[in-house]
């Protein structure tokens, strides 16, 4: 018997449910009392997994309550659902309708609970998005700071910018802690690290957006970063593969990194030379050197994990 699916809606103030597409439905509030009223209102419609859109960050409270008391939970791609919602005749679009379609979603792609980040895993994702985020505010500042020619104005940028290198100060050594604490992060970290141009944001930012590096294949991994070409032909035609989807943080990341360690690997910077005498156009080289830098990596991952798992099984 298939399972029954919970589809809900999720915004600032409020959780919308439904069973299955046109099953029965609840508006609760976004708060602890409101997932225990919809923990209850599973409960007694025999529901088996609860499935939400990511809403920028406004789902994660309910997510982390509805594993807490009990009930598994997934995540989808909000787009992904869109979608779906159009393909099955559903132009319109409330709340309600949505808690639908998301339940009628889970339902056709066979999605499972998806259990919860540990603690140690949710602090290195918040620490290294703080951290990029006030990179890249230094970089605004650092841009503006070249058009100012008043001295007032160009002191309050050196402020800005003295304060903001001050917070990453404080923040990367916390990260160094993090990963220096957990034995498996240590480890890929000291393997990574092998690679030359790989440098310790880049570690944090890898085990942060894709903690599942060591776990996939090669195509699958790329594919979750947004580095794998997609296949478009129909019929007779073939047409042009391109990327598209994954993870964009990772994949900004790992092609700023690849140009780097391409000019300190020399197979990386043969790969790169032999792209480019044979006439491919700069972002296909670019996009096929991220993704042989990324497939390295998975597999220093993947001899790390086995190591490790190898090690598990050897009786004391």
């Amino acid at each position: 018997m298939a399972a029954i699916i919970c589809g809900v809606d999720v915004s600032k103030d409020a959780l919308d449910a439904r069973i299955g597409l046109k099953g029965a439905s609840l508006k609760v509030s976004a708060t602890a009392d409101g997932v225990d009223e919809l923990v209850a209102f599973c409960v007694t419609h025999d529901a088996s997994l609860v499935v939400m859109e990511a809403t920028g960050g406004y789902e994660r409270v309910a997510f982390s309550l509805l594993w807490a008391r009990g009930v598994a939970c997934a995540v989808v791609n909000p787009r992904s659902v869109r979608r779906f919602a159009e393909a099955l005749g559903f132009l319109e679009k409330t709340d309600d309708i949505d808690a639908g379609v998301i339940a009628r979603y889970g339902e056709v792609k066979g999605i499972v609970g998806q259990e919860p980040a540990s603690d140690a895993q949710e602090r290195l994702r918040a620490l290294t998005t703080r951290l990029r985020q006030l990179t890249e505010a230094a970089v605004v500042q650092k841009n503006q700071r070249r058009l100012v020619t008043q001295v007032e104005a160009r002191a309050s940028c050196d402020r800005t910018i003295a304060f903001l290198n001050g917070e990453m100060r404080l923040i990367e050594p916390q990260i160094a802690e993090l990963l220096g604490a957990d034995p498996l992060w240590k480890a890929l970290d000291a393997a990574f690290r092998e690679i030359k141009g790989v440098a310790d944001r880049t570690v944090a930012r890898i085990m942060a957006e894709i903690p599942e590096i060591g776990t996939l294949s090669n195509k699958a991994v790329a594919k979750l970063a947004g580095l794998a070409p997609m296949a478009n032909d129909s019929g007779q035609r073939r047409g042009k593969r391109s990327v598209r989807g994954g993870r964009s943080h990772v994949r900004s990341i790992i092609f700023v990194v690849a140009d780097l360690a391409r000019r300190h690997n020399p197979d990386l910077a043969d790969f790169h030379k032999r792209l480019t005498q044979a006439g491919k156009p700069k972002m296909v080289v670019r996009i096929a050197l991220a993704r042989k830098l990324l497939v390295r990596l998975n597999a220093k991952a993947r001899d790390v994990r086995n190591d490790f798992a190898a090690k598990l099984e050897v009786p004391a």
